[in-house]
């Protein structure tokens, strides 16, 4: 288990995932503790004084015109988050809920959002003793922020709401008490400053970027698979070739088949048995190319609004300042998650048409059809080209923009609106879509690498069809299917493959 200090300035996407997935532990730097209590004093002083700020002694949305007196401002707080509390649906993963945490850490740790030090130590507390709120998964628009599903978070740090803890789920005051943490009671501007953000999104996001990134490697290395079972030309990943275009994603995707196909003694040259192969293998290195280069985008901007200040409004300590502005728009990742679902879902779309040549006689290069050496009697992986369809044309859906929708809220003060979570939230049905799509090829692929016989695989397919193997053994006569799928799937879940593969060859791109 892994410590990390907090400052709200250096979060990388890998430390957010050991907090997030191995239980890494997390802490605040002496800076990040001074910033905050300068600007807790300016908020104290600003209440002393009756000063009118936006959420400090106002009230919220619409309400902006409705002073808030100094003996109001801790029920205002608390009934913001009861009020919020709105979210609907299964609750989001655990990861992601303590993704949300961390991320909600790092933003307040900056210094720039006026909440005490003592409530911002009680959500470390909770994240780093494994008190995880229930948080539905759905209800918010991306504006202001994620204020549904981070309400339910603070619920929890009030004594109610739910949460889990050491697996079981409970009330939120019974997981405060098990694990030793004081509930406590919010004070001015202490509500909104947990609330208005947008880390629901931008932890549903970047799980699914570090989750893509990984796949796009995974897909390389399925393809590379059917390349081999379909004794594929060589040729069209020749480094030359791809380096007169000059796409970095394309150099690399091209790199990588090379090095997995290494001293493959199934893959072919042109001219040798036919000129040029189709174009879901021939032109893998453009497809996959091209989706990791928005995978590298996406990153870019994930990385930025993981560190970045959200709420609203802003204190600006060194100024004197609470500016109310509009960080909490979710507009500058909501486009980036869209076209992180456009990405993964070309990576599935070529997977399942080079599944769809394995199965079909007419395209398979002389493999029996569908797989199976007794059709008929046999369906062998017929059906299995089915699924995979019907996942690929369900990304085709989800494909469709969030960003592009937007209904106004608050009366129309919050007249556009991001609806970011959304396009977090369906980017990350594609990706498990994907996953499954890929599973189901490097099935086929292996499959027909033993219908063909195997005159010697490369130097990393071999790697990976021997991974699987070792679990899966070949189809002979029909099996449930998806139990067999559901075994793939964990191997491209557990990462291994990717890990040995790159162990033999070197990294993958």
């Amino acid at each position: 288990m892994k410590h990390f200090f907090i400052d709200g300035n250096n979060l990388t996407l890998e430390q957010f995932i050991e907090v997030s997935r191995n239980f890494g532990t997390v802490e605040l730097t002496k800076e990040s503790i001074e910033k905050v209590n300068k600007a807790r004093a300016l908020v104290d002083r600003y209440v002393a004084e009756g000063k009118v700020v936006y959420g400090i002694t106002t009230g919220f949305g619409k309400f902006s015109d409705v002073t808030i007196t100094g003996d109001e401002t801790v029920k205002l707080q608390r009934n913001l988050i009861k009020s919020h509390s709105c979210g609907v649906g299964n609750p989001l993963d655990e990861e992601i809920v303590r993704g949300i945490m961390v991320l909600r850490v790092n933003a307040l740790s900056k210094g720039y959002s006026g909440i005490r030090l003592s409530t911002l130590e009680t959500l470390i507390e909770m994240l780093n003793k494994g008190v995880h709120p229930i948080v539905p998964e759905k209800g918010s628009l991306g504006s202001s922020g994620d204020l549904a599903p981070l309400s339910h978070m603070v619920l929890v740090m009030l004594g109610e709401g739910e949460a889990k803890y050491k697996g079981a789920r409970m009330t939120g005051k019974e997981a405060m008490d098990r694990a030793g943490i004081p509930t406590i009671e919010l004070t001015s501007k202490e509500g909104l400053a947990l609330i208005n953000g947008t880390q629901v999104m931008t932890s549903i996001g970047a799980h699914t970027i570090y989750d893509a990134i990984n796949l796009s490697k995974t897909a390389d290395i399925a393809a590379a698979l059917t390349v081999e079972a379909l004794n594929g030309i060589t040729d069209a990943y020749d480094y030359k070739v791809h380096q007169v275009r000059g796409q970095e994603g394309q150099i690399n995707t091209a790199w990588n088949l090379l090095n997995i196909l290494a001293e493959s003694k199934n893959t072919t040259k042109q001219g040798q048995i036919r000129v040029q192969d189709a174009y879901s293998l021939r032109c893998i290195p453009q497809v996959h190319g091209a989706s990791k280069d928005c995978f590298k985008f996406v990153r870019e901007k994930v990385e930025i609004e993981m560190n970045a200040a959200t709420d609203n409004p802003l204190i600006f300590v060194d100024e004197e300042e609470v500016i109310s502005g509009g960080n909490f728009h979710g507009q500058p990742i909501a486009l980036p998650f869209d076209f992180l679902g456009i990405g993964l879902s070309e990576l599935g779309n070529l997977s399942e048409r080079r599944l769809e040549r394995l199965v079909n006689p007419a395209l398979s290069n002389g493999l029996p059809a569908f797989l199976t050496r007794h059709g008929g009697v046999n369906s062998g992986f017929m059906i299995v080209q089915y699924a995979a369809a019907a996942l690929v044309s369900e990304n085709k859906i989800l494909a469709h923009p969030a960003s592009v929708d937007s209904i106004p809220s608050s009366a129309n003060q919050e007249d556009h609106v991001s609806m970011g979570t959304i396009a977090a939230r369906k980017a990350r049905e594609i990706m498990e879509n994907i996953r499954k799509v890929l599973a189901m090829e490097i099935l086929g692929a292996c499959q027909a690498i033993d219908l063909r016989g195997n005159k010697g695989l490369g130097l990393g397919s071999k790697v990976a069809y021997d991974i699987v193997r070792e679990k899966i053994s070949a189809i002979d006569e029909d099996r449930v299917m998806n139990l067999e799928i559901n075994k793939c799937e964990d191997i491209i879940k557990s990462n291994l493959i990717v890990e040995m593969v790159q162990e033999k060859i070197g990294s993958l791109y």
